[in-house]
């Protein structure tokens, strides 16, 4: 009989599966990416060998950042306040023609 469940949380699995080296290393290298494409103009710019630059410095540590965690989701908390549930748009209703009074003669 299993004593332990199948389902972990969350942080255990990253905790069991990531090097916790990387998970210093490529968040340092998202935003040192980003130091350099927001400093040096030639960094915004594309390379004929590698494309679009800040895809290379900033995007893809992002994407490997996001891969060593295991791709969370977002949590409801979240989801809720990026919402902002304000309630639906609705229609103005149109003003009421107002009846004239003409004098007769």
């Amino acid at each position: 009989m299993r004593t332990r469940s199948r389902h972990r949380l969350p942080a255990e699995r990253v905790s069991e599966r990531s090097d916790p080296r990387l998970l210093r290393v490529v968040p340092q290298l998202a935003l040192a990416g980003l130091a350099v494409v927001l400093v040096w103009p030639a960094a915004r710019g594309s390379s004929a060998w590698l494309g679009w630059l800040p895809l290379w410095l900033v995007g893809m540590p992002l994407a490997a950042w996001w891969a060593l965690l295991r791709c969370p989701l977002p949590t409801r908390a979240a989801l809720r306040w990026l919402r902002r549930d304000t309630g639906q748009a609705r229609r103005r209703s149109q003003p009421r023609a107002r009846k004239t009074h003409t004098a007769t003669a």
